[in-house]
């Protein structure tokens, strides 16, 4: 497996996925293993031996791979090789990838410029490499087959989940003293994830400013996730309401790792407006936190939600914000998309995504 991806030195949805297949796989028959752990790949067990991290740069084997493609291939003691995303090269062992979504190739003005036709090149001819490739959702498979021409023979679906103390109900005390320290009232508008243009936050403040102001007085926006890239606009929007007197806050970090979950807890409505996901795990998060949602009806939202939440147009910020009024104001309707989004929680966890990864690594060591 390669390192867990960080944005801007926080885990994001591919570091979160990768941290949860490296604690449930052991309990799923197998062992992770770093590059330089000695067991020889001939001698099996019952547990498979998954390779953790390559021992060159994927920048250095991929520059190798490329010059010398018929001959070079990255020795790997282990049974299998997991790339947790794109960054795959050829190996002396099976290599199975999973592959998120093709946000780069579909919608590359989402994604930061920088050398991004070289990226999309590698990622490409990378994908070519993989022996199997793992979907994190059926949406997703039709955007690999589409935009990078993956044999769908080749591709198997197994979706995200949550740890299971998500499914716990936190602590009232914790959740007040994590309220506390962050100066938030309780039943707050919620929405998480890192700042970018296709996760749909300035539409989702204009949304929140359509509400009645004694609604937004009681029910403030708390935004939380990293700065990412092309969200200067969005900061400055955010700033410019903080200091208009709105009742809106940014937190570009937490203090604490168990915050998270308690911030969750601590909200009214969770909001993820976003215009394009292979998943969407803060959904999950929230249905298992026992939090109404309002989600867009975009790419694999649908697919995750499962009719738990409150479905809307992106797009739409007037749409946006009745449901938002509705998940604040309707009892029924409240509790409906509680139980609704807690049963779908309950149907989705990382220890059935770790035991379905492992039944993928069987399948491909058994071809």
């Amino acid at each position: 497996m390669i390192e867990p991806g960080l944005t801007k030195g926080r885990l994001d949805g591919i570091g979160v996925y990768t941290q949860a297949l490296l604690r449930h796989l052991p309990r799923a028959g197998c062992q992770v293993a770093p590059y330089s752990w000695p067991r020889p790949r001939s001698a099996r067990g019952a547990d498979i031996t998954v390779g953790q991290a390559l021992p060159q740069s994927f920048e250095a084997a991929s520059i190798v791979d490329l010059v010398t493609p018929a001959a070079h291939r990255v020795h790997m003691p282990a049974d299998i090789f997991h790339a947790t995303d794109y960054r795959i090269v050829r190996m002396d062992c099976p290599v199975v990838a999973t592959l998120h979504d093709a946000l780069p190739i579909k919608y590359p003005e989402w994604c930061s410029p920088r050398l991004r036709r070289t990226k999309n090149w590698l990622q490409r001819k990378a994908i070519a490499k993989a022996d199997h490739v793992i979907a994190v959702s059926h949406f997703a498979t039709t955007e690999l087959v589409e935009y990078f021409g993956v044999d769908p023979r080749r591709i198997s679906v197994v979706l995200n989940g949550v740890d299971p103390e998500w499914l716990q109900e936190a602590d009232p005390q914790a959740v007040a003293a994590a309220l506390a320290r962050y100066q938030l009232r309780p039943g707050y508008f919620l929405t998480v994830g890192t700042l970018q243009p296709r996760k749909n936050v300035e539409r989702l403040l204009d949304a929140w400013l359509l509400l009645p102001k004694l609604l937004r007085e009681e029910r403030g926006l708390v935004v939380v996730g990293a700065p990412g890239w092309r969200c200067e606009t969005l900061l400055a929007r955010l700033a410019a309401a903080r200091e208009a007197g709105e009742n809106v806050v940014w937190l570009d970090k937490v203090l604490e790792a168990q915050d998270l979950r308690l911030l969750y807890a601590g909200a009214g409505v969770f909001v993820f407006p976003s215009l394009y996901e292979g998943f969407g795990i803060p959904v999950l998060e929230a249905f298992a936190a026992r939090i109404p949602v309002v989600a867009s009806n975009a790419s694999s939202l649908p697919e995750v939600t499962a009719g738990a939440a409150l479905e809307v147009d992106p797009l739409d910020t007037a749409a946006m914000a009745d449901a938002m009024r509705i998940l604040a104001e309707n009892a029924p309707e409240r509790a409906r998309c509680v139980a609704a989004g807690r049963a779908r929680a309950e149907q989705l966890t990382w220890q059935d995504t770790a035991r379905q990864t492992a039944d993928v690594y069987r399948a491909v060591l058994s071809q």
